[in-house]
């Protein structure tokens, strides 16, 4: 072979090699950030496919806070309630401050990290801003709760 495409081969080849390289990082790095969505009830259950999140899956969950659920430490920022959707109940915790909409009977949704079968350590707390809107995710997964499973 001749020097001139030997380099040439030898550069096509590097190029494959970093082109690879990159593209499985970004796949590597877009999975451990991806936020998977639960209602209660998928987060307890499992989802119809099947699947059911691990204890320290980062997550999202979406549902009504519990009415009479919500309890203050009066001495720090921490709070604990509950959020259920048409099934079982899920504790969230939080140590922060809540948004102002915030409250028993509101529909919210929590980002967070799945610390037990049944509880969130929340990182994120967000509540809707009307009565009538719902997130489509959440809307989705309640009318496929209450349609079959």
């Amino acid at each position: 072979m001749k020097p001139r495409r030997k380099k040439r081969l030898g550069l096509a080849v590097a190029l494959v090699v970093v082109t690879s390289t990159v593209v499985g990082l970004v796949i590597y790095s877009l999975n451990q950030n991806m936020n998977l969505f639960y209602t209660p009830t998928q987060l307890i259950n499992g989802k119809l496919d099947g699947t059911k999140p691990q204890v320290g899956q980062i997550l999202r969950i979406g549902g009504m806070v519990v009415a009479n659920s919500v309890k203050r430490d009066p001495e720090t920022l921490r709070i604990s309630f509950k959020v259920v959707d048409i099934g079982p109940e899920v504790t969230v915790l939080f140590e922060g401050i809540l948004p102002d909409l915030f409250r028993e009977g509101q529909g919210i949704v929590v980002q967070g990290e799945l610390v037990g079968s049944t509880t969130v350590k929340a990182q994120e707390v967000l509540s809707k801003h009307d009565e009538e809107y719902m997130s489509s995710e959440i809307a989705a997964a309640m009318k496929l709760d209450s349609s079959g499973s």
